[in-house]
């Protein structure tokens, strides 16, 4: 099973995923479907099925143009308001697409009808990989735009994390390094941390993808599933491990982005229709 790491839009990403045996693929929230095709041929590989995380246009504006591309194919999600949809997913369902394997697992919070995808291989050596949308991040969770801090919680302690430790978690933004400095305003004698951070600054730095994380790893720096961890309580005055991330989720949404510095030559490149922030990553 190889996953194909592709960076649209401003800070998202969309995923290829093709069985290497018989080219046969799916792609993971295909907002940007000429960009997705291209690769498709130059892998030489199949598009068999959508998979949409949640409804939002950033994750789900190509479906239709997909769909009208190659006829046939399947959109799965849990959410009515996906475009595209033929295929309503319930929590626990199972897909199979030749030898990969998919677990659906309805994570409401981000949206109401949000869903995370776990997937594998039977009898792969290869560690199983969990597409998490904008419910988990690499060092962070999703806003809370239509659902509560309870049901977040219950996604991260319970649905997700009982997964295999070793995990590859492929989430939908590339939001790490913002997300780590508010985990070091959290817990700022936290090593891991700090090694994440600089790490996670250098790929920035790079133009390089800092998904995937793991499972394991998320448990050691994400400040949303540490909340029964003592700095995280003295952190937020709270005891309680949904206070804790409610309290959390609300001083993240007031965390200010830094000021970036603008870059010339992206500018100049704008200006002459030479840019594109489509760069898929290897």
């Amino acid at each position: 099973m190889k996953v194909k790491v592709i960076s649209v839009l401003e800070d998202n990403y969309m995923y290829l995923v093709i069985e290497e045996s018989t080219r046969e693929a799916v792609a993971v929230d295909a907002a940007v479907p000429r960009r997705l095709l291209e690769i498709i041929r130059r892998e030489e590989a199949v598009l068999r099925a959508v998979l949409t995380t949640h409804h939002h246009w950033d994750h789900a504006r190509g479906n239709e143009e997909l769909a009208r591309l190659c006829p046939g194919l399947r959109v799965y999600g849990a959410d009515q308001r996906i475009g595209g949809l033929t295929h309503r997913v319930t929590h626990g369902e199972e897909l199979t697409f030749g030898a990969i394997r998919v677990r659906c697992l309805f994570t409401p919070g981000h949206t109401s009808g949000h869903v995370c995808y776990f997937m594998w291989e039977d009898e792969s050596p290869d560690a199983p990989a969990l597409f998490s949308g904008d419910t988990l991040f690499v060092g962070g969770c999703g806003r809370l735009c239509e659902g509560t801090a309870e049901q977040m919680y219950a996604n991260l302690t319970g649905v997700l994390s009982a997964l295999p430790k070793e995990t590859k978690v492929f989430c939908g933004h590339e939001y790490t390094v913002r997300n780590l400095k508010f985990a070091l305003k959290v817990e700022p004698e936290n090593e891991v941390v700090k090694k994440k951070l600089a790490w996670a600054k250098r790929r920035d730095d790079e133009d390089l993808p800092t998904v995937p994380s793991t499972l394991q790893e998320e448990f050691l720096y994400n400040p949303f599933l540490r909340v029964t961890e003592e700095p995280l309580q003295k952190f937020t005055g709270k005891t309680d491990p949904v206070e804790v991330l409610r309290t959390l989720r609300t001083e993240k949404d007031n965390f200010k982005k830094p000021k970036e510095r603008p870059n010339p030559q992206a500018m100049l490149a704008l200006e002459w229709g030479l840019f594109s922030p489509f760069l898929e990553k290897k």
